[in-house]
C-alpha cells in the first residue's frame, strides 16, 4: 500500500506500534511528548512551506525544493524574512531549522545533539516576533525536555533517540487518497491512544470522542446558521472538546466561523490543547487559550477593578476534574459567579462551583453542557442550596444519566446536566441512557444509534417510556429538589410469572433423570472385578 493510500486510522496503528518500540523504559505519558510534540513541529514547518508558496513568497525554480529556494532567498534578509513570516502564521521557522533541513542532517549523518535544542529555542524566540499571536505560540514545546536521562545515559544516545522520532514521523504522508491533509486526524487519534494508556490521569486532558459529540450535539441544536460562533471550555484538556463542537455546528469550518476559548491548569495539557487546535486548522486569530486555574482565575476579562466584565458565550461545554478540591473560603462569596446562590460549593466536591462558573460565561440565548458525577443530583447541605436555586432561576433544561465505563479516568456513571438562561417552560427533561452502550475490552463506548437515540429525545422532549420523563416543578418540589434520575424515570422491568406447574413438572422429570443414573452406575459398579495387591 503506498503511503498517500494509508487512513488516518491506519497510520495512527503503524506510529504507535513503532512508537512503541522506541519508547524503552518511558510511560506512554512521558513519551507522547515527544511524539506529538515533533509531529506539531513538522506541521508548522509544512504550514509555513505551503505560506512560501501559495504568498509568492519566495520563487522556486524547477527542481528546486522549497526548502532550498528559501534557504537561498533568506540569506541575506533573514529577518525581514522571518518578520513578514510571522506577521501572517503567527510564528516563524528559519532556514537552517526547517523539518526538511533537519531531516536532511539526519540523512546525511550530520545531525549535531545541540541542534535540537538550537532548533527549540529559535522557535521561541520568534514566537515573540508577532506581538499578538506570542501567547498562543511561545512556551508550547515547553514540555519536550531534550535532557532527560530516560531518552538515553548521553547526550549522543538522546540525539539519536530524537532523530529516531523525527524520522518515524517523517516517514508518513499525511495526506489520504483524495489528498485531504489527515495530520490533524492522526494526532487526535494519537491523543486517544495515549489517553487509553495512561489510566486515571487520562481523565485530565482526554473526553472520549462519542462522549463529546452529545455534548456537542446538545450545544449546538438552536445554534444560528450564520455569524461567528463563540464557544467556551473552562477545563479544555487537550481542547478535542472543543472542536467536537466545530463538527458539529453548521458550516462549522468556514474561516471565522468559530471562536474558541478554552482555560487549562496543567501546562503541559495546555500546550497540547494549543496544538491540537492549530494542527486541525484553527489560526490563531480564532482561539484564546490560557493557561490558568478556572475557578481561582476567572476569564481574564470577568471582574476588573470591582466593575463585573464578564465575556459570554453561545456554547459552554465541560467535563471538569470529578469532585476536586477547592479553596472555597468566604471571600468567594463575593465572586460575582458565586455570590447569587446561597451557598458555596464544598471544599472536596468542587463540582458545582464548576457549573456556577460556566453558567456565568453563559448568553441569555447560549447552552451550556457539563459531565458531572451521580452526586450533584442528590447531594444534600450546601449542593441542595445551590441545587435548588438554580432549578428556581430555572436555568437546569436537562438531566441525562450515561452509562458506567465511558472514560479512562473513572468507571462511576456519569450525567450530563443541560443548562439554558431563557426558557419557555419551567420544567426538566429526565433521560435514563445508563443502558445506551455497546461494551468493549477496555471500556464501554457509544454507538451511533446510543447517540442518535439520546440527542433525538432531547429534541423531542417528551415521554419515552423506560427512557425519558419531562417533570414540571411541582414534581421537582414533590422530590424536595432531589434530581436522581430513578424518581423519575421507571426503569423496572417486572419479572415474568412463575408458572408453578410447570416448575413441579420439571423436578419430577429430573428426579426420573437422577433415578436413570443411579441404576446404570450400579450396574456398571457390580460388574468391577476387585484386584488383590498382593498378587501385582
Amino acid at each position: 500500500m503506498k503511503k498517500s493510500e494509508l487512513t488516518a486510522h491506519e497510520i495512527t496503528n503503524k506510529l504507535w506500534s513503532m512508537a512503541n518500540s522506541l519508547r524503552g523504559t518511558m510511560t506512554a505519558t512521558q513519551y507522547q511528548d515527544y511524539i506529538l510534540g515533533f509531529m506539531f513541529y513538522r506541521y508548522l514547518s509544512d504550514h509555513q512551506e505551503d505560506y512560501l508558496v501559495n504568498e509568492d513568497v519566495i520563487d522556486v525554480a524547477e527542481g528546486q525544493s522549497v526548502n532550498a529556494a528559501y534557504a537561498a532567498e533568506a540569506a541575506d534578509d533573514l529577518d525581514d524574512y522571518l518578520e513578514d513570516i510571522s506577521k501572517s502564521l503567527g510564528y516563524a521557522i528559519a532556514p537552517q531549522f526547517t523539518w526538511a533541513t533537519i531531516m536532511e542532517k539526519i540523512n546525511d549523518e550530520h545531525i549535531k545533539p545541540s541542534d535540537y535544542q538550537d532548533m527549540l529555542d529559535a522557535f521561541e524566540r520568534n514566537a515573540s516576533l508577532n506581538p499578538q499571536a506570542s501567547a498562543d505560540f511561545r512556551g508550547v514545546f515547553s514540555n519536550i525536555h531534550l535532557n532527560d536521562s530516560q531518552l538515553g545515559n548521553s547526550t549522543a544516545a538522546r540525539a539519536r533517540v530524537l532523530s529516531d522520532v523525527v524520522k518515524m514521523i517523517n516517514d508518513f504522508d499525511f495526506r489520504d487518497e483524495t489528498g485531504r491533509d489527515i495530520l490533524g486526524t492522526v494526532y487526535e487519534y494519537l491523543i486517544a491512544e495515549f489517553a487509553a494508556n495512561t489510566g486515571k490521569k487520562a481523565g485530565e486532558f482526554y473526553t472520549p470522542h462519542e462522549v463529546s459529540i452529545v455534548l456537542a450535539k446538545l450545544v449546538t441544536l438552536d445554534a444560528a446558521t450564520e455569524g461567528q460562533f463563540t464557544v467556551y471550555d473552562p477545563t479544555m484538556g487537550s481542547g478535542s472538546l472543543l472542536l467536537t463542537v466545530q463538527d458539529q455546528l453548521p458550516d462549522g469550518h468556514k474561516a471565522g466561523r468559530v471562536h474558541f476559548h478554552g482555560q487549562e491548569l496543567n501546562t503541559t495539557t495546555y500546550n497540547l490543547a494549543r496544538m491540537n487546535l492549530m494542527m486541525h486548522g484553527v489560526e490563531y486569530q480564532n482561539m484564546d487559550l490560557h493557561n490558568a486555574d478556572t475557578l481561582e482565575n476567572d476569564w481574564p476579562d470577568g471582574e476588573i477593578n470591582g466593575i463585573d466584565h464578564p465575556r459570554s458565550f453561545d456554547a459552554v461545554v465541560a467535563n471538569p476534574p470529578y469532585s476536586a478540591h477547592w479553596d472555597n473560603n468566604a471571600n468567594k462569596m463575593k465572586d460575582p459567579r458565586f455570590k447569587n446562590y446561597g451557598k458555596l460549593a464544598p471544599k472536596t466536591k468542587a463540582d458545582y462551583a464548576f457549573v456556577l462558573h460556566g453558567i456565568y460565561h453563559l448568553k441569555n440565548t447560549g447552552t451550556m453542557a457539563i459531565i458531572l458525577p451521580h452526586g450533584v443530583l442528590f447531594r444534600g447541605s450546601a449542593e441542595a442550596t445551590i441545587r435548588q436555586t438554580l432549578i428556581e432561576n430555572n436555568y437546569l433544561d436537562a438531566v441525562i444519566g450515561m452509562p458506567s465505563g465511558l472514560f479512562y479516568s473513572t468507571s462511576i456513571p456519569t450525567v450530563i446536566l443541560v443548562f439554558k438562561k431563557q426558557r419557555n417552560t419551567k420544567d426538566i427533561l429526565f433521560i435514563d441512557a445508563s443502558k445506551e452502550f455497546e461494551k468493549g475490552k477496555k471500556q464501554n463506548r457509544l454507538t451511533d444509534d446510543n447517540i442518535d437515540k439520546i440527542i433525538s429525545a432531547y429534541r423531542e422532549r417528551k415521554d419515552v417510556d423506560k427512557f425519558a420523563h419531562v417533570a414540571d416543578l411541582d414534581e421537582i418540589k414533590e422530590n424536595e429538589f432531589n434530581l436522581n434520575i430513578p424518581r423519575y424515570v421507571d426503569t423496572f422491568e417486572e419479572e415474568p410469572p412463575i408458572d408453578i406447574s410447570a416448575v413441579e413438572q420439571e423436578l419430577a422429570d429430573l428426579d426420573k433423570q437422577i433415578a436413570v443414573a443411579e441404576k446404570e452406575f450400579n450396574e456398571m459398579k457390580s460388574q468391577l472385578v476387585e484386584t488383590n495387591q498382593d498378587e501385582k
